[in-house]
This record gives C-alpha cells, structure tokens and sequence, in this order.
C-alpha cells in the first residue's frame, strides 16, 4: 500500500492538538512507579536512603551511601485494566506487558590521606519511567450525540463557516482523495483559506458529502457556506470507542556525588530520555433512526494512529544529610526535561448510508497519507522532593517522601499559545507522598510502602488522584542478593474520546498490577 508523506510546513498548532491533546503532554510529564524491585516495594520513598541503585532518580546523593560497587537488573510484569462507564454501560478491558525495565551499576571510590571528602561514586542507570502499553475499551448508547459533531466543529471554523465547499466539489477529476487531502494540510491556512488550518480542513474534508457523507454545505455554490449533519435525528446511537497503546519513555542517567565526613552526600544527574508511543484509536457508531426514502448515515467507522517520538534533557541535584546514625534527612531538584518530539498521523473514515427498500451504501476515505509534522518542544515541570528517614540499627527502616510539582507549567513551544493558555487554565501544582518500610530478619527483608498523587487537573475529575500500594520481601546472599516486588496503583478518570466538537466520553477506572524481580550484584 503507497504511502504519500509530506511535511506541513507550520508549526504545531491547536489544530493538530486534537491529536496532541492535554492528556498526552501529561503522558510525558509523569513517572510511574518503575525501577529495582527494592524500591518498588517500599514505593520509591528513598530520597533521604540512598543505597538502592533506582535511590539516584529520586535524589542523585544516594549513590554516595553506597560502601560497594554494585550492578543491578530487572525484569518487570505489567498488568493494566480499565473498567469503563459509558452511558451506564460498563466494560472491561485489559493489557499485559515484559521487559526488563532497569539496568544500572554505581562504582565507589574511597579516598586517601586525612581529607574529609571521604568517598566518590559514579552510577549509570537506565529506566522505563513510563510503560505506555494500555488498552481502554469502552461501549454504550449515546441518547444525544453523534460523532458529526466533530466534523462540523471543524467544518464551521471562522465566524462565516468553512471557505471550502467549491474546493471540494469543483476540484479536478483527476485529484484523488490523497491529492486534495495532502494539498489541504500542507497548504492551509493561506490568503484564500484563512479561516482554516491544514488539520482542520483535512478533517472537514474526510467528513463532507462526495467523500465521508456525514456532513453536506447548505449551500454548495457559496463559498462561506456553513455546514449541515447527514446524520438522521429521532434516533440514540450505539458507540465503541477503542484505544491501544504501545511505546515507552526511558532515562538514563549518568550519577556523581560525594560525602563529607559521611554525614553530607551530595549528588547531581545529568539525564538523557527517549520516548515512542503508539496510538490507534478506533470509534465505530451506528443509529436507530428510521429509514427514510433518502440516504442518511446508519454507521460509521473511524480510524486515527498517531505515532510519538523524540528525546530530551534534564538534570537533578540532590543532597542527604546524616543528623545522627538513626536520622536522615534529603532535599533534592528535578528540572524540566526539554523534549524534542515528531508527530506522524493517519487516518481512515467508513460510512455506511441507508435508506427505505434498497441496499446500503458505503463509503471509505482512506488517502493513504502519513502527515510528519515540524519537530516540537514540549518542556515539563521541575520537581522538589523534601525527605526524611529514621533507621532502626540494622533492624530495619521507615522512610518518608514529599514532592511538588506544579503541572500548569508545562509548555509547548513554539505557536501553542492557546494550548498553553488551557493548560495553565486547567492544571494545578499538586504534592506527592511516598512512604516505604523495610524490616529484616537476618538475611531476610519484608517491605511495604503507600503512594498518593494528586491529581494534575483543578477540578480533580480529568485525571483524578492516584492511590498505591506495594509489598515485596528480599534475601541477602552476601555478595548476590535477589529482590521482589508486588505494587498496586488505581487512578479514575473521565476524558472525551475527541478533543473538539464531539466530547462525550467515559469514565475509566485504570487499575495496575505489577511484579518486579531485581539481580544485585556486588563488585
């Protein structure tokens, strides 16, 4: 099957944002609980501890409590269901993933002579910060919209509707479906479409009579001419909507600190990240309207695949102080990662047409067109994580973490004005808490930990909090040891299946199951 690419030469604007949505920025800008099954278990409250490998992506001082060197790798199971409410319909779906996750070592250095910098250390470690395997599926009757409302949205842009009608009519009979849906995107908006973008008259044009026929000009031979549904009224509409998700973010982390006296360890990070993220998203509806002696739409069936990647940059510092042999206490600063990402978008739209007493009709646009948008730069918040930790000799520990991330922070750059403005509208300056316990029986170890998140959205609904726990136990070979690790996550949210025109969508309950299993080590 040809493809035809093409590079839209704007910059990424609200237009393409419908695919670029809010939720998606986010996607990039939070971490899951991920790396050693040590701290997996004990929730990742390690920024006053240290001594873990994964310690080093919460505060880069811990590598510096090390007395070893030390190489670690995990495998990881991960288990996502989401139980979706759609108009009082509910539905399940689920989706399972392996890999292995983390890989990292620290080598310690101890140095000579009556300096009290006693020690350096030097890590790399490598994380999936964010698995984007998922899957959500979601199916119910809609008693009042339909999906032309997403169509018209875009086909009634501008104070006097859509300027196109004769462009799509009147176009030449040797102009395929790709032609004009390449010449659309890669020349709006201009001096003769002004009132479109290049996104928004593609989708205007998917969904217009003689291609998608779900919407039709009023007035074919006006050039300002607004836009009508083909869509039947007097009927509810059955509606799936199904979204898969696959692709990951990593980091990778290159670590140094050092200790004075061994009571103050300061570290800092310098961090590389990779992201690549898949989605397919498929939305089929049907309507019980009464057949009619004209054709109107009875189904409709549409296809968006929007792939994600890129890399960034960041940076982290952090410091742990040793109050006494029982007490520690950790500050650590996170800065923005500074992503560059592409887009690509496809899309395919089937629409079958009825009527009274002859046989359906359908109707498949399919341009076979790939759209490679300009490179972005999407800047996430900073963090700060204030921690504390008290040991209980060689008995065991409770460890404590509190962060802050202000999420009305992120930015797209540059020509995002108005996404900008949504997100600093719509998102908050949300807090963190980790707390982590470990207990040891001689060469054995029981954790547990708990793991709240606010929600990033003011209203508290979009995405709401994040509630987690995790268990897990760990044995001491002396120079192997071998950890596991059971955590529990569930977050509630209710997002639109589109971002424009038509918003109806459903509320979804994610649930993730995940078991780590951790090699460590000493060198």
């Amino acid at each position: 099957m040809k493809k035809y690419l093409f590079l839209i030469a704007i910059s990424f604007t609200w237009a393409i944002g419908q695919a670029q949505e809010i939720s998606d920025a986010l996607l990039y800008s939070q971490d899951n609980l991920t790396g050693t099954a040590r701290f997996r278990a004990m929730s990742g409250a390690f920024g006053a501890l240290g001594g873990d490998i994964s310690s080093i992506n919460v505060n880069p001082a811990g590598s510096a409590i090390f007395s070893n060197n030390q190489l670690g790798l995990t495998l990881s199971s991960f288990n996502t269901k989401n139980n979706s409410n759609y108009f009082g319909t509910t539905t399940t779906d689920k989706q399972n993933s392996f890999d292995l996750n983390q890989a990292g070592a620290v080598f310690v250095f101890n140095t000579r002579g009556k300096s009290k910098w006693k020690k350096i250390s030097v890590g790399v470690n490598y994380e999936n910060t964010n698995n984007f395997d998922n899957r959500l599926f979601s199916a119910g009757t809609n008693p009042n919209n339909s999906i032309d409302q997403y169509f018209l949205s875009y086909a009634n842009t501008g104070n006097n509707g859509a300027p196109v009608p004769q462009q799509f009519v009147n176009r030449e009979p040797s102009e395929s479906i790709a032609d004009l849906y390449n010449f659309l995107g890669s020349n709006l908006p201009s001096n003769q479409f002004p009132n479109l973008s290049g996104f928004a008259a593609q989708q205007a044009m998917i969904g217009f009579f003689d291609q998608g026929f779900i919407i039709d000009a009023v007035d074919v031979n006006n050039p300002n001419s607004l836009y009508s549904s083909l869509v039947p009224d007097g009927g509810t509409f059955f509606q799936e909507n199904t979204v898969n998700s696959t692709g990951y973010n990593g980091k990778l982390s290159f670590n140094a600190a050092t200790s004075y006296d061994d009571k103050l360890f300061i570290g800092v990070n310098l961090n590389s990240h990779f992201t690549d993220l898949q989605k397919t998203s498929r939305f089929y509806e049907e309507n019980d309207a009464p057949l009619t002696s004209d054709y109107t739409v009875s189904t409709v069936l549409f296809d968006n695949t929007l792939y994600t990647y890129g890399n960034g940059f960041s940076f982290q510092v952090g410091a742990i102080a040793k109050v006494s042999d029982e007490f520690r206490l950790g500050l650590a600063y996170e800065s923005s990662t500074w992503y560059n990402l592409n887009d690509e978008l496809s899309q395919r739209l089937v629409v079958s047409s009825s009527a009274e007493g002859v046989d359906d009709v359908i109707d498949t646009v399919n341009p076979q067109v790939v759209n490679i948008y300009e490179t972005y730069r999407l800047q996430t918040p900073s963090k700060i994580t204030g921690s504390l930790a008290y040991i209980f000799g060689k008995s065991g520990l409770i460890s404590i973490d509190y962060a802050i991330k202000d999420y009305s922070n992120i930015k797209l750059r540059s020509g995002f004005d108005g996404v900008n403005n949504a997100i600093n509208n719509l998102l908050d300056n949300t807090g963190e808490l980790r707390i982590g316990a470990e207990y040891r029986i001689k060469a054995l170890s029981l954790r547990g930990g708990y793991r709240y998140e606010q929600s990033p959205y003011k209203n508290g609904i979009t995405i709401g909090d994040l509630n987690g726990y995790s268990t897990g136990l760990g044995y001491n070979f002396g120079s192997t040891k071998i950890d596991l690790a059971y955590s529990y996550a569930k977050r509630v949210s209710q997002q639109g299946f589109f971002g424009q025109g038509f918003t109806d969508g459903a509320r979804i309950a994610g649930i993730n199951n995940n078991l780590s299993l951790t090699l460590l080590f000493e060198l």
